[in-house]
């Protein structure tokens, strides 16, 4: 899981940076709070890579991509992207978790 859910959160804050990019010549918020809130975003994103194991992480990971649907207010097509890179965060999540099983399992039958 760790794998396909850091992969899924770095491409979203290459996503994040250049939603603001274009935020700050589409829309009428100041350029520092576009920074300020696309920082956060963006190294959210990569914390989160390191810690996806860690109980609540998923769910950080959700509340993001919440976040992210959301900043289509701002540009709209984030609607779109947000959307996009929700389906590929359960893909991630769903998938993470099958692949990490048939590992487990294939871990015990070699050690037994």
């Amino acid at each position: 899981m760790r794998t396909l859910c850091s992969s899924t959160l770095i491409g979203e804050a290459f996503v994040v940076l250049f939603a603001a990019l274009v935020a700050m010549q589409l829309s009428d918020v100041s350029s520092a709070a576009l920074w300020i809130v696309s920082g956060i975003a963006m190294a959210l994103c990569l914390l989160l890579c390191g810690m996806i194991t860690r109980p609540g992480a998923v769910a950080v990971g959700w509340a993001l991509q919440l976040a992210l649907i959301a900043s289509g207010f701002v540009v709209p097509t984030m609607f779109g992207l947000g959307a996009v890179f929700a389906g590929l965060w359960w893909c991630s999540v769903h998938y993470g978790r099958k692949i990490d099983g048939i590992k487990a399992a294939r871990a015990a039958a070699a050690t037994a």
